[in-house]
């Protein structure tokens, strides 16, 4: 079944500061194979990162090479890599061809916990905060890397829900925006964001903690 409404590629055709902040309350959903047919998991983005062209902690950032040439390609493409040798970083493609800029999403709150994935001691909203945690809960792997986010591909994004819209944009401190983390290089820069009162986030930043407080005590 084809969800009523789904972000089309190109609505990724805009710089990646952009459509980081704005595919947070998104909802990712794929449809996963298993050996009964298949099974839809949903969960809602809540945190994003975004790199782009001349990015020093970008993987496409020295050179066009045959494992990230499809970060140079078209918007609405995922783009799934392998850090540490045993963990997979689930990013979307954005902006226009040709140039590279991506979309790291670090963290969705799931809303089901997938009938393949033996039950932990973890609580479902942690279970898919961080990349390599989502991936693995997605079951997503570097096979997909070049798929269209399209429901024909079994794996897309759906837009925010009223309700989610209008709390986001209601209120500024919904939204936190601080650095990257994870990273050797690239470390200052601020595109990283988060929804504030998300138990999914993989880190908060404590000197965004500290700020509030700060505030409050004035």
């Amino acid at each position: 079944m084809k969800p009523l409404a789904y972000l089309p590629a190109d609505w990724f055709n805009r710089s990646s500061q952009k459509v980081a902040v704005d595919l947070l309350g998104c909802t990712f959903v794929r449809q996963v194979p298993t050996e009964t047919g298949t099974e839809t998991i949903r969960g809602q983005i809540v945190e994003t990162e975004a790199y782009e062209a001349g990015d020093p902690a970008m993987y496409a950032y020295q050179r066009k090479t045959a494992h990230n040439e499809v970060v140079f390609g078209p918007a609405g493409i995922l783009y799934i890599y392998r850090i540490y040798r045993q963990y997979h970083c689930f990013n979307i493609v954005t902006d226009c061809d040709g140039l590279a800029s991506t979309i790291l999403i670090r963290a969705i709150d799931l809303a089901q916990w997938p009938s393949y994935i033996a039950p932990k001691k973890e609580k479902l909203e942690r279970l898919g905060a961080g990349p390599g945690k989502l991936c693995i809960a997605y079951q997503l792997d570097a096979a997909l890397k070049g798929t269209p986010i399209h429901p024909d591909s079994g794996l897309w994004i759906e837009p925010r829900s009223s309700e989610t819209e209008q709390r986001i944009t209601a209120d500024p401190s919904a939204v936190t925006q601080t650095t990257r983390i994870g990273l050797s290089k690239g470390t200052d820069i601020p595109w990283r964001w988060y929804l504030e009162n998300s138990p999914s986030v993989s880190k908060k930043d404590p000197k965004v903690k500290q700020q509030i407080l700060n505030l409050d005590t004035h």
